[in-house]
């Protein structure tokens, strides 16, 4: 298998980089990562000197940087697209980059399945692009109902898959993932966030009454069913990959500061809650159950455990996104010390 990983710098395309590459010797993997701020290389540092990666920095709305990588490669079986601008916070500060990258992009990457006779695409999206939901879980033929700009513009990508299989025939497929964590996560997300504010001694910055739900998936489940869905699943089809794990953000918080010994009342704030912020997420999985034989393995309290301990123990990733370029830094501040 011969695969264009499109966001492969990223939390979750990484993890599917290095976890393809340690299980499948024949496969090879060139990277199209625009690097943008969560797009980081060291995240591919364990794969960096293996023969079967090869990494192109390029945008994946520039279609003839996507043509490129390509036939440089000698062509590919597959594309699996991660790259996407993925902050809710940031898409209600910032929205155009997410249109840009989460549509136009997805677009691009259509026609280059089209151009070059490609096999298969997987498009990485989201259980976000449902909305909330207050009982029951929603199944893939659900209807969308996005709130946030970051949730409408990846529910954009995936119309747009839906319909170039149903009007070009093209190979294409989605899967919908619940909230993932684990190593390499840019830590402007919830469990990152929080755990490095919490070794740094800083206020764990907590959104409302902390009861919005997320289901959480760790990251090695998530990229296991992306690859079954890639490997196993139809054209055209949608798969709900989640982990099961129903928590509240407090319930994740609350587990952080056992973990490092920290007490709630001297380590958590509470800051203004974000504008539609959606109340509880939760999708059933039973399709890719069913078809394409894949289940959530990891234990969630020990991976969610495993994970705080991989950001403890590894100082030198974080660090320098937190106190390097001053990025971080001014959105911290813009988004939570002025909201406090």
């Amino acid at each position: 298998m011969r695969l264009l990983v499109c966001g492969g710098a990223g939390f979750i395309g990484s993890a599917f980089v290095r976890r393809m590459l340690a299980l499948h010797d024949d496969w090879q993997i060139v990277v199209l990562d625009k690097l943008t701020y969560a797009g980081n290389p060291d995240n591919l540092k364990p794969v960096k000197d293996d023969p079967r990666f090869r990494f192109v920095h390029a945008d994946i709305c520039d279609a003839a940087a996507v043509d490129a990588a390509i036939e440089r490669a000698g062509g590919v079986d597959a594309i699996v697209n991660f790259a996407a601008e993925t902050h809710v916070d940031r898409s209600i500060a910032e929205p155009e980059a997410f249109l840009k990258t989460d549509i136009l992009g997805t677009h691009t990457l259509l026609e280059a399945v089209r151009a070059h006779d490609i096999w298969r695409m997987v498009q990485v999206s989201t259980d976000e692009v449902y909305g909330s939901i207050d009982e029951g879980s929603f199944c893939e033929t659900g209807r969308l109902n996005p709130s946030s700009p970051y949730s409408a513009s990846k529910a954009g990508g995936d119309l747009q898959v839906l319909a170039y299989h149903a009007t070009y025939g093209v190979p294409a497929l989605i899967t919908r993932g619940s909230n993932t964590y684990g190593p390499y996560q840019y830590p402007e997300k919830l469990v990152p966030l929080f755990v490095t504010n919490a070794l740094e001694g800083e206020k764990l910055p907590l959104y409302g009454d902390g009861l919005n739900v997320r289901d959480w998936l760790h990251v090695d489940d998530h990229v296991d069913g992306i690859a079954a869905a890639l490997t196993a699943g139809e054209p055209g089809e949608v798969y709900n990959i989640g982990g099961g794990n129903e928590r509240t953000n407090r319930e994740i918080t609350a587990i952080i500061l056992e973990e490092l010994g920290l007490s709630w009342d001297t380590s958590v704030r509470s800051v203004t809650d974000r504008p539609g912020h959606d109340r509880r997420y939760s999708i059933a999985c039973d399709k890719a159950r069913a078809e394409l034989g894949w289940e959530p393995r990891v234990d969630f309290d020990e991976g969610l455990r495993q994970t705080i301990r991989w950001y403890r123990d590894n100082e030198w990733w974080w660090r320098k996104i937190k106190h390097g370029t001053g990025e971080f830094a001014r959105w911290r501040k813009r988004w939570y010390e002025e909201r406090a």
